[in-house]
């Protein structure tokens, strides 16, 4: 009888559509009571771990490459590398460990034999601003830096970081007083420098 109501699984797009549609009722509901946003908020994260899971496997299952390949398609499709980065701060501590893991997995998977997470960020070099601008927030200033690191590995776009406004702010990143930040912060300043 236990298994009678098991739930199936979500298909890799199934998964970004639903991380995207929580993460859209996240942002635009400002007044919503709090047992419901803490339902959507749980929910949001276990999505976002079912999407890491998809990409990385788990301890029974390797990760299906078909299903990789669908997972990064819908991801970029409608945008999804821009909500989660614009939520971050949304998000408690695990769902952004596993956002981070995400995205710098999806910074490597090819689709067609192209990587399209950097013809996304090309297509919008506004990602990186928000990306590097995340320093200056104290409490999410190591994932956005660790997500930065990711893109950065992208030549096109660690050419874009190497030509903006971005290299001054570097300097000023890296007298943050909080070593780890400082540390993150000159971590991403070696690996813009390499491209």
């Amino acid at each position: 009888m236990k298994g009678l109501f098991k739930t199936k699984p979500k298909t890799p797009t199934e998964l970004v559509i639903s991380t995207r549609e929580l993460l859209t009722y996240a942002d635009k509901t400002t007044e919503i009571r709090e047992r419901k946003r803490e339902e959507k908020v749980s929910e949001l994260n276990k999505t976002i771990l079912e999407m890491r899971i998809v990409l990385y496997g788990s301890d029974q299952s390797e990760p299906n490459a078909d299903a990789c390949e669908q997972l990064t398609q819908e991801f970029f499709r409608e945008d999804t590398f821009r909500l989660l980065t614009t939520n971050l701060p949304k998000l408690n501590l695990g769902a952004r460990r596993d956002v981070t893991n995400i995205m710098a997995n999806l910074q490597r998977q090819r689709v067609n034999s192209r990587l399209i997470a950097c013809k996304h960020l090309e297509d919008n070099l506004d990602l990186m601003d928000i990306l590097i601008s995340g320093y200056e927030d104290s409490d999410i200033a190591l994932t956005y830096g660790a997500i930065s690191r990711e893109c950065i590995r992208h030549q096109s776009i660690a050419k874009y970081v190497l030509n903006s406004g971005h290299m001054k702010k570097f300097f000023v990143y890296l007298q943050n007083p909080n070593f780890d930040i400082a540390s993150d912060v000159q971590a991403t300043f070696k690996v813009e420098s390499r491209y």
